[in-house]
């Protein structure tokens, strides 16, 4: 059986279709205070000195489920408060647990595996990572287990569910103790994330504090349709005029970040660039001169577009438009995020109309408004931007640019290989020696 929240009633899975189908919509109670939540005082103070005044409606309604020991499936859009609403009652549960220090480790790829075989071996008492490197982890080091797990909390469950972290999650799933508390978080009920709540959780309350596929309503969409060969001049015309505002620029490739960010260098914007083929250091490098100003443009793929938490964003641009209307929703949620207000621009060329026809459909069918230029705006500016790309490519040829990525996909495709074949591998030249 499992609660959904606005109704306070149990709530099938054909009495939920059906709710979903007629689309209503149900009053929600204005968010309270974190203490009157059932948040310690110890936690109060630090929501306090992060500035979080208030809980968000997500938070509201989840927390106090989650400190009575309940299950929960929380559903809201980008910006809403979820990260929050499932790490407090754990952090709580920590705090109320007499056994300290505590530790923690983050295993991801990209991050030598010895540094966080390292960090398991003073047995944390929370564990992040990637699905990937888990199972890696699970497989092929020696000691380390879940036989413990307490808590298992599946973020961005529509995320990890796509087909290259599936395996990994059902093979994580199998050899974890059925007796433990489970969070599922997510910013849309897709039918697999339904299919694995059935699968992964008991007696769940569900909180969804917004209709499916929503934007908030502080974010202001617009929409610049351009010539495919005048895109930069465009994207120039958009930055002159936010000067100083913090904007994440994405594009549809690893190397278009570093050839759009050399380029925007070369016109003396502090621009630099992410992307997943970038070593983990590297990653949290540019984050955080992108976090503390002294880089004020991130141009970056969708990689970045999940799970980060980047405090005052200002713009959104969409440079390469996304194939998939989901992705849109999650890179302009980068934006108006706890209140504040953003903004989302889209400069859509003569290839890329359909996706982005698609995409107000998907947003319900209102319509994005689109801005008009001055065609000798534009062409003004053609010729510098020209000069600038064509010495950001020459910069990239000559520091060997193109090879390093080749060398780093051929490492990133022994990694992503099974452990056990990976084991097998170490063995066999483990003999030849």
């Amino acid at each position: 059986m499992e609660v959904e929240i606005a109704s306070r009633e149990p709530m099938g899975e054909e009495a939920e279709e059906r709710r979903e189908a007629m689309g209503e919509e149900v009053e929600e109670e204005a968010p309270t205070t974190f203490a009157e939540l059932g948040v310690c005082p110890e936690l109060v103070e630090a929501c306090d000195a992060m500035g979080w005044k208030a809980p968000t409606r997500i938070q509201a309604e989840a927390i106090p489920f989650a400190l009575q020991g309940r299950d929960v499936i929380g559903v809201g859009q980008t910006g809403s408060g979820k990260t929050a609403a499932f790490a407090l009652p754990i952090i709580q549960a920590l705090l109320e647990h007499e056994h300290r220090p505590r530790f923690f480790a983050c295993l991801i790829g990209g991050i030598p595996r010895t540094s966080q075989t390292i960090s398991l071996a003073k047995r944390p008492h929370v564990v992040v990572g990637t699905p990937g490197r888990l199972l890696d982890h699970l497989t092929n080091t020696k000691g380390f287990s879940f036989n413990k797990l307490k808590y298992l909390v599946l973020d961005e469950a529509d995320d990890l569910l796509k087909v290259e972290f599936q395996k990994a999650v059902d093979d994580i799933l199998n050899v974890i103790p059925k007796e433990r508390r489970t969070f599922l978080f997510s910013a849309t009920m897709t039918e697999k994330v339904k299919k694995l709540r059935r699968a992964c959780l008991k007696n769940p309350v569900k909180v969804e504090v917004a209709s499916k596929y929503s934007l908030v309503d502080i974010l202001r969409q617009e929409l610049y349709v351009v010539p495919a060969k005048y895109k930069d001049c465009y994207l120039i015309h958009v930055l002159n005029k936010m000067p100083g505002s913090m904007i994440m620029v994405f594009v549809r490739t690893c190397e278009s970040t570093r050839l759009l960010a050399l380029m925007l260098r070369n016109l003396r914007f502090k621009a630099i660039s992410i992307s997943g083929q970038m070593s983990q250091d590297k990653r949290l490098g540019a984050l955080n001169r992108f976090r503390t100003r002294d880089c004020n443009i991130l141009v970056c793929t969708d990689v970045a577009s999940r799970g980060l938490d980047i405090q005052g964003v200002d713009v959104v641009i969409n440079y390469d438009f996304p194939l998939n209307s989901k992705d849109y929703i999650h890179r302009v949620g980068r934006t108006a995020r706890a209140g504040q207000s953003g903004y989302a621009v889209s400069l859509v060329n003569q290839f890329e109309g359909e996706f982005f026809k698609l995409t107000e459909q998907f947003l319900g069918g209102e319509k994005i408004p689109a801005r008009k230029v001055d065609a000798d705006e534009i062409m003004i500016l053609h010729e510098r931007i020209y000069n600038s790309k064509r010495i950001a490519l020459k910069t990239m040829n000559e520091s060997g640019y193109h090879k390093r990525m080749r060398r780093r996909m051929e490492d990133d495709e022994e990694e992503v290989e099974s452990p056990v074949s990976s084991r097998s591998r170490s063995s066999k030249k483990s003999r030849r020696r």
